[in-house]
């Protein structure tokens, strides 16, 4: 009868354990049904997930897709977080090509998922350095608070759609201003207008 009682026990609790977490994941993810004339490229970028993400969470090892089939959405960035990049995109990449651009907001995103650095945009964009500054001078000197242009926060929908793509870039700097020259210790990953990026 012990026996029977921990069977049942066990088995209610591992049912319960599924519910909760398959209550989770459909909480955090949405579906979508693909219409005719949309690529996983439109889906990302609409829903501001990484095509690669997308892929992943649907098991897909194709960019094929098909009108009628059914894709699960994961969470994406907040509103906020995406308007945070733009900003210091626009800051920080003012007067570069829109592929500068893009690249800036992709180190952002690179720092996010690098066990380096702070796990939210938030935290990469605030983050303090070891002399007490910040990591993005555009935070110290007050210009992450001016509105991003539209250049600016295409880039950033960009930077998102092609995330986990790319060579992996965590630093920018413009060699003609640098302070600290730890930073040509650097592997050098490309080079775009005035900014050398770096992993």
């Amino acid at each position: 009868m012990k026996l029977f009682k921990k069977l049942v026990i066990t088995s209610t609790l591992a049912l319960s354990l599924f519910a909760f977490n398959n209550a989770t994941t459909e909480a955090s993810s949405t579906t979508y049904t693909v219409k005719s004339g949309d690529t996983l490229w439109k889906i990302a970028t609409s829903n501001s997930v990484s095509v690669n993400t997308l892929k992943q969470v649907n098991k897909q090892t194709s960019n094929t897709i098909y009108p009628g089939q059914k894709l699960a959405i994961p969470q994406a960035i907040s509103a906020a977080d995406k308007d945070l990049m733009a900003r210091i995109v626009h800051a920080e990449a003012k007067g570069e090509s829109y592929a500068g651009k893009v690249a800036v907001a992709t180190v952002v995103l690179n720092r996010v998922d690098s066990s380096l650095f702070p796990n939210t945009i938030k935290g990469v964009i605030y983050e303090r350095t070891s002399n007490g500054g910040y990591a993005f001078s555009p935070v110290g000197n007050g210009a992450i608070n001016q509105a991003a242009d539209a250049s600016a926060k295409k880039a950033v929908e960009e930077a998102i759609a092609f995330r986990g793509q790319g060579k992996g870039s965590l630093f920018f700097y413009n060699p003609a201003k640098i302070t600290n020259k730890w930073i040509l210790s650097r592997e050098v990953t490309v080079v775009i207008g005035n900014h050398t990026f770096a992993k």
